[in-house]
């Protein structure tokens, strides 16, 4: 397949979400063959911790979809696995904001947990409208439990904009069914992608690529993961990055914005010339590593030149509540937002906390936060509050200012 055919492939980003354990990692290992929890500390430990990354070409041949190269490719599809444990609620925000769809996974023989209801209502803050959801399993359990734990998950959904989501029974372990799961992915409808814009590249990632010993010469430049949300980027595009770099001088903190290079540009194992919105794909640059170890720059915006708007330790932000706080073993009312009280904000892959300086009639607030933003109007925002030393989602907004 050629770098234009490949181009020209429809694309989506998938987020797979849902409780630690119910099988999300081997799931994309069926759909992908890859694993996306490549840490070591991850596979010593066996969940995910940061967001993991794996893509594939699915393919048609007659009525049956492969990831076997057999027929036509027919669509790209990226993965980002989420983390499912509790502790990890800001990172599983993060994913959610680089996402067009869902997978979420329900394993049958443990039904909905918490974290499945608090990952669910992120998708919902996050506005994901495109859910699948995979009744993982099912080779664990009877007819009539599966049966039951079907019933179970209509209900969880009903009333939602989940409603009728596809629910897909599943033995991702045996790899039943998951042509099935294929075919739904197929079937799910290409968002407009806008590629007139100036460029926004959501920083998800960022790495340094360099096995120990590499020689001088061979040295590749600090590597960003992440989304074009809008706009194109060629190799060669001169680039800035905010809020960039967390610095001291003279005992002040500051941030000070980052311009690099683009050297080359990936979309999974393809080098491409230009990247458009859709899947995610990863910039080499021409960044000293050290800027760019251990995922330094994850929630950092990147644009060419002078595009991107001046970083604010303020913003004006809507509100929606929900009804209740999930993810604790016992669901609580959410209580209403208070002049003074302190909120986790997730605005695209960064997450910062603010004090509600003003609360207006229509609910806005107006907000100061520890950890400045790259403000983009319209942007989302997740709004978790802290309960009993967790970070717990009560809401979503918008910025307005």
């Amino acid at each position: 397949m050629t770098e234009k055919q490949a181009q020209e492939l429809p694309e989506l980003n998938i987020g797979v979400v849902g409780h630690i354990d119910h099988g999300k990692t081997t799931l994309l290992n069926k759909l992908t063959g890859k694993f996306a929890d490549t840490h070591s500390e991850e596979l010593k430990r066996g969940i995910t911790i940061k967001l993991g990354y794996a893509d594939t070409k699915i393919y048609k041949q007659g009525d049956n979809y492969n990831i076997s190269r057999e027929g036509e490719a027919v669509r790209y599809v990226s993965f980002i696995d989420a983390p499912g444990h509790e502790m990890l609620m800001a990172t599983m925000l993060s994913g959610a904001a680089l996402i067009d769809a869902a997978v979420l996974v329900i394993a049958a023989n443990e039904g909905i947990k918490p974290q499945t209801k608090e990952h669910f209502m992120a998708l919902q803050a996050k506005g994901i409208k495109n859910l699948i959801i995979v009744q993982n399993k099912i080779d664990l359990v009877s007819k009539e439990q599966a049966m039951e734990n079907y019933k179970e998950i209509k209900e969880f959904v009903k009333g939602t904009k989940a409603e009728d989501a596809p629910i897909i029974p599943i033995s991702a372990q045996q790899g039943i069914n998951i042509e099935k799961l294929l075919e739904t992915l197929c079937s799910l409808e290409i968002p407009k992608r806008d590629k007139n814009s100036e460029p926004i590249f959501v920083i998800a990632r960022s790495f340094d690529i360099n096995k120990p010993g590499t020689k001088i010469t061979n040295v590749k430049g600090g590597v960003l993961g992440g989304i074009l949300k809008k706009g194109v980027l060629k190799v060669g595009d001169e680039i800035e990055i905010k809020p960039g770099l967390d610095v001291e001088k003279a005992h002040q903190q500051y941030f000070e914005t980052i311009n690099t290079k683009i050297i080359s540009l990936h979309k999974g194992n393809e080098q491409v010339e230009e990247v458009y919105p859709g899947a995610s794909i990863s910039i080499e640059t021409s960044l000293d590593n050290t800027l760019t170890k251990t995922d330094s720059l994850t929630g950092c915006l990147a644009s060419t030149k002078g595009n991107l708007p001046e970083i604010t330790y303020n913003t004006k932000i809507s509100s929606e509540l929900f009804n209740k706080v999930l993810g604790m073993q016992k669901d609580k009312e959410v209580e209403d937002i208070k002049p003074g009280e302190m909120l986790m904000l997730s605005i695209n892959t960064a997450i910062s906390v603010g004090t509600v300086k003003k609360i207006d009639k229509q609910g806005n607030l107006e907000m100061n936060l520890t950890i400045p933003i790259v403000p983009i109007k319209g942007d989302n925002v997740g709004l978790a509050r802290n309960i009993n030393n967790h970070w717990r989602l009560i809401g979503f907004g918008e910025i307005i200012e």
